[in-house]
């Protein structure tokens, strides 16, 4: 290296030069106006469903139908049995069936008795949903 300043500058001029040539970036930035964001569509769950007749949650998608099985009683929601259509696995729709049931029951003051085994890991997964387990 040489202490010379004006070999320095130029150096410096380089560097500038690069640095311009190089920002904006190629890759535009993730997430943005310009990019877009992506959205898988099979993550969107529609609305849940409290069929009271059948006595079952549901969630409706493609004519399909996913379903939690429940007993009501004057003191607890009793969550029996959970099934999604093999077409319609992998979307969550399971998930969206059992927080609408814990949310349901919470909401009218019912304890969450969990038969089913998948309510059962969903609780686990999800501590902050007070349930006792049957």
């Amino acid at each position: 290296m040489s202490d010379d300043p004006k070999r320095h500058r130029a150096g410096e001029e380089n560097l500038d030069e690069t640095i311009e040539e190089s920002f904006p970036a190629s890759d535009p930035p993730a997430n943005t106006v310009e990019t877009g964001i992506r959205v898988d569509a099979t993550a969107i769950v529609p609305a849940v469903i409290d069929n009271l007749e059948a006595g079952r949650f549901e969630v409706t998608v493609d004519g399909e139908i996913a379903f939690l099985d429940y007993q009501r009683t004057p003191q607890a929601l009793v969550l029996v049995h959970t099934e999604v259509p093999p077409p319609l696995q992998g979307r969550h729709l399971a998930d969206a069936l059992a927080k609408a049931a814990i949310d349901r029951g919470h909401a009218e003051g019912l304890a969450i008795v969990a038969v089913c085994p998948f309510v059962k890991a969903y609780l686990r997964k999800h501590p902050g949903s007070a349930a006792r387990q049957g």
